[in-house]
């Protein structure tokens, strides 16, 4: 991954904005709709049996005659879900999108620990083996290995991967894919549209970065091609001509219009994130609107 210094020195300046407020039992730099005991103060209530006496009003006191404690906004620890595609189709491009999904997953993964967030990496393919950060900054070379080990081959079942997430909280969840498998492609407003109600319902605020190489955005081949899937090594013999370019386009733009609406109708963020796009320009610039600056 060739991210260097003066790059994490930007993202330390980005925050994840949260779409539901943090309720987990962990200290951290959000706050929680619960009351708690950070310096950030909240309200006023009236005084009951087993309240601290030290939260007592004692100015309320004088002024009213009746007892109030002070309430006040307890920081929580937000929990930060990213979901890396490992299936084979990833590993195409010139510049692989394996690499940038990586990246990605790096550059996010930063960002939650920079800000004392619990980060939950985990491999599609792989959902049962976690890589679970916390500590701040301090965890990121180990998150980096995590990630250069990462092998990119077979097929990867998005829905089986989501339900086997064990969501315990509101918080972020970030899926970074091609989103090339059928039920997308072929019944993907039906599909995405359940997938966007389960994790909402999960209390989720969703982000999904759809990673495409530039050759499978604008195609440059002409003339007749074996084409081989990657996942299931079946073949398609092709004759790439102008007509044939141009039904490809045509379904490719509106396969992303719909899942951009789709998202779009859900409340979720979607960006397509292509290899050709400099990192920089696709952290700071296209994402910019997921962040709390």
């Amino acid at each position: 991954m060739m991210l260097d210094a003066a790059f994490f020195d930007r993202l330390s300046q980005l925050r994840l904005v949260m779409g539901h407020r943090t309720s987990m039992n962990l200290t951290g730099n959000r706050k929680s709709i619960q009351k708690g005991s950070s310096m950030e103060f909240s309200d006023f209530r009236e005084y009951m049996p087993g309240d601290d006496i030290r939260r007592i009003d004692w100015n309320a006191y004088g002024r009213l005659d009746r007892l109030y404690v002070k309430e006040y906004m307890e920081e929580k620890e937000a929990v930060v879900s990213i979901l890396v595609d490992t299936s084979a189709s990833m590993d195409y491009g010139a510049k692989k999108k394996s690499e940038l999904a990586c990246m990605l997953a790096a550059a996010f993964s930063y960002m939650g620990l920079n800000n004392m967030d619990r980060v939950i990496l985990y491999d599609m393919g792989r959902m049962q083996q976690p890589f679970v950060a916390g500590g701040g900054k301090r965890a990121l070379p180990k998150l980096a290995d995590w990630l250069k080990q990462r092998s990119f081959e077979g097929a990867v079942d998005i829905e089986k991967a989501l339900e086997a997430l064990p969501l315990k909280g509101p918080g972020v969840t970030i899926l970074i894919s091609d989103f090339l498998q059928e039920v997308f492609v072929d019944k993907e407003q039906e599909f995405l549209e359940k997938l966007l109600r389960f994790l909402d319902y999960r209390k989720q605020k969703v982000v999904l970065l759809h990673v495409l190489a530039g050759e499978e955005l604008s195609i440059e081949l002409t003339g007749t091609r074996n084409l081989i899937d990657m996942e299931d090594q079946s073949t398609l013999r092709l004759t790439l001509d102008s007509g044939s370019i141009r039904a490809y386009e045509k379904t490719l733009q509106e396969f992303l219009e719909r899942m951009r609406q789709e998202c779009g109708k859900a409340g979720a963020f979607y960006e397509i994130c292509s290899t050709k796009t400099d990192i920089y320009q696709l952290i700071f610039q296209d994402l910019r609107m997921l962040y709390d600056i």
